[in-house]
């Protein structure tokens, strides 16, 4: 058996990696409509984010792992989440859709880009830390409008249509972003290397 000696640097990884095993009973909770629970966990989530985050980033303890998980369990929570609101017919399907497709073009485009150019680095941009946080603010909304406290309509339609505005913005600025480092690395390869 192998022993994995912990470390303090290790620590905001632990946490992503807890954070990570929190979405399936989230999730679950979410599907039975227990909505208080739900909610616990989902702070939870949230607040273990926050945490691993300030942790790596004050004390140095960033990893290229920590790189890779921390929005591997964002997307995992929220994307799980917007799943089963649309499911319990609490989101509209035109919203979970699209946050879906923004995701898959990043994808697709940073494998290409990765696999055609160079390394890709997964710095997010501000337009997509907004999204993901509109996100997570829809979400906690949605939870609390239909399992604790009924929300004015106008505040979650507002939540809806906001979060379709920066789903568009962020998915649009990333295709930019690459697209144009693409271009200018195209631009700049020797013709002999071509």
């Amino acid at each position: 058996m192998i022993v994995w000696p912990l470390k303090t640097r290790d620590i905001p990884n632990l946490i992503t990696g807890l954070r990570i095993l929190l979405v399936p009973p989230f999730l679950w909770l979410l599907l039975r409509e227990q909505y208080g629970l739900a909610l616990l966990l989902f702070v939870i989530a949230g607040v273990s984010d926050a945490l691993d985050g300030f942790l790596a980033k004050h004390y140095g303890w960033t990893s290229e792992l920590g790189g890779i998980l921390d929005p591997i369990a964002d997307k995992l929570l929220l994307l799980g989440a917007l799943l089963v609101l649309v499911w319990l017919r609490e989101l509209p399907v035109w919203l979970v859709t699209l946050a879906i497709l923004r995701d898959a073009v990043i994808v697709a485009g940073a494998i290409g880009y990765h696999v055609l150019i160079e390394r890709v680095r997964g710095d997010p941009l501000l337009s997509s830390k907004l999204n993901t946080l509109l996100q997570l603010i829809l979400v906690f909304a949605v939870i609390v409008h239909y399992g604790l406290l009924p929300l004015p309509p106008a505040l979650l339609s507002g939540l809806i249509y906001l979060n379709a505005l920066t789903l568009l913005w962020s998915g649009t600025a990333y295709v930019w972003q690459w697209g144009r480092r693409a271009w200018n690395a195209a631009r700049e390869t020797p013709k002999s290397n071509r």
